[in-house]
């Protein structure tokens, strides 16, 4: 991950409250440099913002199954980090308490694939996720949502000065 992407812009996305940017940004860095799972299949952060991360991998070798397309799995697994890093972005420590995926079409060696989440809904200590992934031709592979838990008093990334305890303004 390269901490000096610019975001990308997306609708509703251009005017990001900036101490909420700010918030997103520290627990991507904090989960970033303990995520083994992600980096070990090389997936890069492209854009984080309050409730939204973009996330993407390259389908290797080592991810072909018996037909040559790249494996369920890692498709899955590309969802499942997007979707965690999108539900922590409050600075809350935040579980997934379940999701379904739908692969639409296969991914195969070289190809780039993308995952973008974004929250649909967030009331008390639980979360609704949309998560698409498409490929480098912006073809769509599979479409995950996931359900979240937050765990309350329970920050992601320690010593900011606003972690957003009330953050649901932030996503009116």
């Amino acid at each position: 991950m390269s901490a000096s992407h610019e975001p990308i812009e997306r609708a509703g996305h251009a005017h990001r409250d900036p101490a909420a940017q700010r918030v997103a940004e520290a627990v991507r860095d904090t989960m970033f440099a303990n995520d083994r799972a992600s980096k070990g299949l090389g997936m890069t952060i492209v854009d984080i913002g309050p409730g939204t991360a973009t996330l993407s991998m390259t389908v290797r070798e080592d991810m072909l199954n018996g037909f040559d397309i790249c494996h369920g799995g890692f498709v899955t697994t590309l969802a499942d980090s997007c979707f965690a890093f999108a539900c922590n972005s409050y600075n809350e420590m935040t579980v997934a308490s379940g999701f379904a995926i739908d692969i639409v079409a296969p991914s195969r060696l070289g190809d780039v694939l993308t995952a973008h989440a974004d929250e649909v809904s967030q009331a008390g200590r639980t979360g609704v996720y949309d998560i698409t992934i498409t490929n480098q031709r912006d073809q769509l592979i599979a479409v995950f949502r996931g359900r979240s838990y937050r765990l309350k008093g329970k920050p992601v990334a320690t010593g900011l000065d606003d972690p957003l305890a009330d953050h649901s303004s932030a996503r009116a």
